[in-house]
């Protein structure tokens, strides 16, 4: 990635709806190199997609929560197992798979309070192989729009 690739995907980052023409016209450079570049950061597997952001309070999804969780046997059935099925569940945003005393890290949005515990307890209480799980009610939610490429070597 040199620094042309960079400062397209800055841009995509900020509005993945900018058109080719604004891009390249923003880059100072052709709109049929524009469209190469990005082309190619598609084919290189360095833009992955593009999204909607939403607003998940408009989703009636006003609570967010990180659930820490632990497993047991630790084994590559019972982690793809409880993977899957947690994916698969809609109030689940995201999940870790993690190192430490806890193996997942799973994000939920749900209505309110009530619903997270009824959520923990109806989804998860009744695992066999979940041994232990916490929730740690989320406050507010910041996240980096834009991430780029970190330099090799050491600090």
């Amino acid at each position: 990635m040199d620094e042309l690739d960079s400062l397209i995907l800055d841009h995509l980052q900020r509005d993945a709806r900018i058109t080719n023409r604004e891009l390249a016209r923003t880059l100072g450079i052709a709109p049929s190199t524009c469209l190469e570049r990005v082309r190619a950061l598609r084919e290189r597997g360095v833009i992955t997609g593009y999204h909607a952001a939403v607003d998940l309070r408009s989703l009636n999804r006003r609570v967010q929560a990180l659930l820490s969780i632990q497993v047991r046997p630790l084994s590559r059935d019972v982690i793809e197992g409880f993977k899957s099925y947690v994916t698969d569940l809609p109030e689940v945003l995201s999940v870790f798979v993690i190192a430490g005393s806890d193996d997942f890290l799973v994000h939920v949005a749900v209505q309110d309070v009530d619903q997270l515990h009824t959520f923990l307890m109806d989804r998860f209480s009744q695992r066999r192989e979940i041994v232990n799980f916490r929730s740690s009610v989320i406050y507010q939610h910041v996240s980096t729009p834009v991430v780029s490429r970190l330099e090799d070597g050491s600090p």
